[in-house]
């Protein structure tokens, strides 16, 4: 009897691959045959799971904009006590900047993909509707500050989280170019939010 292939952990499987690539020699190094090598199965696989790059790289960028924003829900769900809204804000906006070590690679990819989405229409969609998404959960947050008291009544949350939001995905190209250190991107996003509570 034929051995069944899952192909859902395949797929994931290959899109790691592709990462990998990615993060080490740009975008440019995503061929059928590198993501096969990396991904340690033959090419006939990739292409049984995708049917094309395009195909390839849209479910990579779906799996890496899933994988954000489960990181920036997961910080709010496991707060073992109900925390000011100034630290889920504060560490909700890190998360999404992706300014700790272990988020470097997966700040190549997701800039690689940004930069590729401004001539792939299918690419900047799904990016859209990332970036609609977080920015909800930023406003949820400014609001669950207005409610708390801790951020004034008079602030626009679709606003704020507009500014928030712009401000996060800078630090990361910042942190990415060497301009500034995790650190001093940190201590910028409280900065804005402490500016929030005043």
């Amino acid at each position: 009897m034929p051995r069944q292939v899952d192909y859902e952990d395949r797929r994931r499987r290959i899109a790691e691959a592709v990462c990998t690539l990615i993060a080490r020699s740009g975008m440019e190094a995503v061929s059928l045959r590198d993501v096969a090598a990396q991904a340690n199965v033959s090419m006939g696989a990739v292409q049984r799971c995708f049917r094309t790059k395009e195909d390839m790289l849209l479910f990579v960028l779906e799996h890496i904009s899933q994988r954000v924003s489960e990181r920036a829900n997961q910080r709010i769900a496991t707060a073992s006590t109900p925390q000011a809204a100034a630290t889920l804000l504060s560490h909700t906006l890190a998360e999404l900047a992706l300014l700790d070590e272990g988020s470097q690679t997966q700040a190549r990819v997701w800039l690689a993909f940004i930069t590729h989405a401004s001539a792939n229409e299918k690419l900047a969609a799904v990016l859209h509707d990332t970036y609609a998404k977080l920015h909800e959960l930023i406003a949820w947050l400014v609001r669950y500050g207005q409610n708390t008291g801790e951020i004034p009544q008079h602030l626009d949350p679709t606003r704020e989280a507009h500014t928030l939001l712009a401000v996060a995905d800078g630090l990361t190209v910042h942190v990415l170019a060497g301009h500034h250190s995790p650190e001093v991107a940190l201590s910028i996003l409280r900065r804005h939010v402490d500016h929030l509570l005043q």
